[in-house]
């Protein structure tokens, strides 16, 4: 893939993703948002501290499959469920048992498709502060370099979401503006060289095809 694409030709390539690609890291593996994930990420939104985390209005079961489809079918938004990899792998256990949370890599400017916003939520409490959250938004950014020509990754956290916003200056991003009215901070990373070869070398990332991998998943671990 070029280094600099256009906003359509990304657009389509993020509608790609969001069908069939899988990415396996160290601990986690991302898979596209399906309707079998649904039921249990309701669950996980009627908790009021991810509504408060998320500045999300609960919806009802109903609304969660019309939001999954849109999510899905959206040209400029790329949804993974995040999974627990070591459990993923266990053939026993079904796929919605393995989701820790989920990410989000959304185009923001369509006249600038090297912009991207992400969003990343661990909703299931016995997975934070472990390193979930930093391997997997590394993936997406490694990811949205090398696949889509990304230059500059912005991120827009609730100012009472401490341990994210601390996340994400961990990881080099920058204070760019505070918006006191909706209580929310945007954090921005500009891609240079430097950033683009540490993420490429570093990170650890495999794309696969996510329905043949579900048919062999027990060799992820072999």
């Amino acid at each position: 893939f070029p280094h600099r694409l256009d906003y359509v030709s990304v657009c389509v390539f993020l509608r790609c993703i969001n069908e069939n690609t899988l990415l396996e890291g160290q601990n986690v593996v991302l898979v596209p948002y399906n309707a079998d994930h649904v039921p249990r990420y309701h669950e996980w939104m009627k908790s009021p501290e991810l509504q408060q985390l998320t500045a999300s209005e609960p919806l009802t079961l109903e609304q969660e499959y019309d939001m999954q489809r849109s999510w899905r079918e959206d040209n400029d938004k790329c949804t993974f469920i995040i999974l627990d990899k070591q459990r993923w792998a266990d053939t026993s256990m079904e796929e919605e048992q393995c989701m820790v949370g989920d990410v989000n890599i959304f185009l923001t400017n369509p006249t600038d498709p090297t912009l991207a916003e992400l969003e990343i939520m661990i909703a299931d409490p016995s997975y934070r502060g472990r390193g979930i959250g930093k391997e997997v938004t590394r993936m997406m950014m490694s990811y949205g370099v090398a696949k889509l020509g990304v230059k500059n990754f912005q991120v827009k956290i609730g100012l009472d979401n401490q341990v994210s916003i601390a996340m994400f200056k961990k990881l080099h991003f920058q204070e760019a503006s505070v918006c006191t009215v909706f209580r929310e901070v945007t954090l921005e990373m500009t891609v240079d060289e430097s950033v683009r070869m540490r993420l490429l070398e570093t990170v650890v990332l495999q794309e696969r095809d996510y329905r043949q991998t579900c048919t062999n998943r027990h060799e992820l671990l072999s």
